[in-house]
C-alpha cells in the first residue's frame, strides 16, 4: 500500500503535469486538451484602484473567481463594466458559459441576476456552512 504525505513543494504539481492528460482522457473518454488561464482586470479612477475582478479559463468555461469594488465606487456601474470586460474575454477565448459562486439570496446574487447570470444550483451548507448559489450565463 502507498504512503501518503502532505507536501508542501512542488513534486504533486510535477506528477500532475506529467498525467495529467491521460488522466483526463480516461475520465472524459477523449482527449482533452486543457489550457488553462487566469485573466486579472483592474478598474482605475486615476491612478487609483477601485475595483477588480478576477476570470479563469478552463475547458472552454469561464469562471468569475472574484469581483470587488471599493465600497465608495459601487452603484456606478464599474462591477458591470469588469464583468462585460470578462465577458469580452471569455468570447475571444471561445468559452460557451461564464459561472460564478455566491452567497444566496444575497446582494452578489441579485447584482449576477441583473448582469444576466441564472441559478444553476444550490449548495447547501457550501462555504462556511451557509448556502451557495452556483449561477451561470451562455455566452454562445
Amino acid at each position: 500500500m502507498a504512503e501518503i504525505v502532505r507536501v508542501a513543494d512542488e513534486r504533486s504539481d510535477a506528477f500532475y503535469r506529467e498525467h495529467a492528460r491521460a488522466a483526463l482522457k480516461t475520465a472524459w473518454a477523449f482527449t482533452v486538451v486543457w489550457h488553462e488561464q487566469v485573466v486579472d482586470l483592474l478598474a482605475l479612477e486615476g491612478e487609483r484602484t477601485v475595483g477588480t475582478a478576477r476570470l479563469r479559463i478552463a475547458a472552454s468555461l469561464g469562471h468569475v473567481e472574484r469581483i470587488v469594488v471599493d465600497p465608495h465606487f459601487r452603484r456606478q456601474g464599474i462591477g458591470r463594466a469588469l464583468l462585460l470586460e470578462l465577458d469580452d474575454i471569455a468570447n475571444y477565448y471561445n468559452c460557451h458559459k461564464m459561472t460564478i459562486g455566491v452567497l444566496a439570496g444575497g446582494e452578489a446574487e441579485r447584482f449576477f441576476e441583473a448582469c444576466g447570470y441564472h441559478r444553476e444550483a444550490l449548495l447547501p451548507q457550501h462555504d462556511f456552512k451557509l448556502d451557495v448559489a452556483m449561477l451561470r450565463k451562455f455566452l454562445l
